[in-house]
């Protein structure tokens, strides 16, 4: 036994409490990102399932921004822009997609021409969760834009 001390010196010592304490911090870091990471996978694999229709939701979106692209002009792309600007750019884009698909829906179903100034006010009221309306009366109100017509979508 003394023999295999001489050749592995470190084997039969125990790691510091320092040691211990920085594995133990980075086990509860790495299952915390994983616990986030996975919360939204989860919530993207909702999306993607099929609801009564046999549709999901992501099918319904792109059925919305498809049907309704010939309708969009470049004050309405601009608009758009406009909105999704304060969204942080890893999300920006899935944003966009979620907003143009309910300003197309609106468009197509009242049977307009092109996609106009209130659709996309109404759409990206209609679109964003109320959980962030405050930050889209911050956005509305910077810009000069008017949602007066629309109060009522944001009291529900």
């Amino acid at each position: 036994m003394h023999i295999m001390y001489s050749l592995f010196p470190l084997a039969a010592t125990r790691p510091s409490d320092g040691f211990l304490n920085t594995i133990t911090l980075w086990t509860f870091i790495l299952v915390g990102l994983m616990a986030i990471g996975g919360y939204f996978m989860f919530r993207k694999f909702l999306k993607v399932l099929p609801m009564r229709d046999g549709k999901s939701k992501l099918d319904w979106q792109n059925y919305w921004v498809e049907r309704s692209r010939p309708l969009w002009t470049e004050e309405s792309k601009a608009l758009l822009n406009l909105f999704v600007d304060p969204v942080p750019n890893a999300f920006r884009d899935i944003a966009k997609h979620t907003i143009a698909a309910k300003i197309g829906q609106l468009a197509v179903e009242s049977g307009a021409s092109q996609v106009t100034h209130d659709h996309c006010i109404e759409g990206y009221i209609k679109a964003t969760p109320q959980r962030d309306y405050k930050y889209l009366i911050k956005n509305l109100k910077r810009h000069n834009i008017d949602y007066s017509a629309y109060e009522h979508l944001l009291q529900s």
